[in-house]
């Protein structure tokens, strides 16, 4: 597996998914492309290496004119950053996105500002994201349905790890599109990370989304970070415990250090995953979570 690699979805001839390369690592950042009767893409990248959605398409078969929809499932912008790049090259594909993110992709101003303090070093990766035209743009709620013609798309709100996050599930191939709600699937080590940046981590809403999952139910789960994997209520009632065992550790850490620089660089020290992405993306990506997890226990 490589950046811009193509794969098929086992059981799933119709839903396909690329590895974007995002912070230069691989296996770690997908984004779907359902070849229905009316083609969508569940997500879009931080617009780094866009072309390579562009690619995938192609590779799939589906003209950028025949695109329909374009879904961010939040606009967090490793899951949105590119949905301007791509509405231009797709001129016929609307934006569909929760609502509440609508305004945040029509003018990405405040979304940019937030990212940078969010993500810090991790900036350089991103490409400057460029605006939807508004009318270009869609908001969803919960329940909505998006129809792709041989294809639904049941929409599920999923507001812990953000509050503009959307499940998507499809009916007919029975796969959710979890977006961050079922954490980080790591398939070279076949096990789930948990993700919690600030500023809106919330565990016990987060909590509430792993209940939505398992009352969906679905066969497979097409994690945004990274790629498919066959549903099994174990694997749920495992992430619920990776979310409260590492909420609890980050707590007992600061209770014990009682300087928050020195609980985050202790988690960054022990993160385990510098062999399996590079070394300066784990220590990121950790140094990321215990922020969130430090804000989300400020506001207990």
């Amino acid at each position: 597996m490589a950046i811009g690699d193509v794969f098929t979805v086992d059981g799933c001839p119709d839903l396909h998914y690329v590895d974007t390369g995002m912070y230069d690592t691989e296996e770690y950042g997908a984004v779907y492309i359902v070849d229905a009767e009316e083609p969508a893409l569940v997500d879009t990248g931080i617009g780094t290496r866009y072309e390579n959605i562009l690619d995938a398409l192609d590779t799939v078969g589906i003209a950028r004119d025949e695109l329909k929809y374009i879904l961010p499932t939040h606009v967090h912008l490793d899951h949105a950053g590119g949905a301007g790049y791509l509405a231009e090259a797709c001129p016929n594909a609307t934006v569909l996105t929760h609502e509440i993110g609508v305004p945040h992709l029509i003018d990405p101003s405040r979304l940019v500002a937030g990212t940078k303090a969010a993500v810090e070093s991790q900036w350089q990766f991103y490409a400057e994201p460029k605006p939807v035209p508004e009318d270009r743009i869609e908001g969803l709620e919960d329940g909505d349905e998006v129809d792709l013609g041989d294809h639904t798309l049941d929409v599920h709100h999923a507001p812990g790890h953000a509050p503009h996050q959307v499940m998507f599930h499809d009916r007919a191939d029975d796969v959710l599109f979890t977006a961050d709600a079922a954490g980080i699937w790591v398939p070279s080590v076949e096990r789930i990370r948990q993700t919690s940046p600030p500023a809106n981590f919330a565990l016990e809403t987060c909590l509430d989304d792993v209940e939505t999952i398992q009352a969906i139910d679905p066969e497979t789960l097409c994690f945004g970070h990274f790629g498919p994997r066959e549903y099994e209520e174990p694997l749920m009632d495992g992430y619920a415990r990776v979310l409260e065992e590492w909420v609890t550790a980050v707590r007992e850490k600061r209770a014990e250090l009682g300087d928050d620089e020195a609980v985050i660089n202790y988690f960054v020290a022990e993160t385990g995953m510098d062999e399996v992405w590079s070394a300066r993306k784990a220590r990121a990506e950790e140094r990321l979570n215990v922020r969130g997890v430090l804000a989300f226990l400020d506001e207990q």
